[in-house]
């Protein structure tokens, strides 16, 4: 049954994934989530400074807020994407 199931797989072709070359083929969503909350916190970090024009604390919120948007849409959409 195991080697039945094994055959069934789809090869991926080396060509047009490099790193199915070497064994692994994939995304870390996990890891893209936690780095871009972490970003967007060092991004809010940054309006204590020393800086007197508001300018830098407008696109800094601005990028921020884009960014955090943008996570909780990627969340939603993971969530959902079983249901389309």
């Amino acid at each position: 049954m195991a080697t039945q199931e094994l055959e069934k797989r789809p090869t991926v072709d080396p060509a047009e994934e490099p790193s199915a070359e070497w064994g692994w083929h994939g995304t870390f969503p996990r890891g893209i989530q936690i780095a871009g909350w972490l970003t967007a916190l060092v991004m809010l970090a940054m309006l204590i400074g020393n800086h007197e024009g508001r300018t830098e604390d407008l696109y800094l919120v601005l990028i921020a807020v884009t960014m955090a948007g943008m996570l909780v849409w990627d969340i939603v959409r993971r969530r959902t994407s079983w249901r389309r």
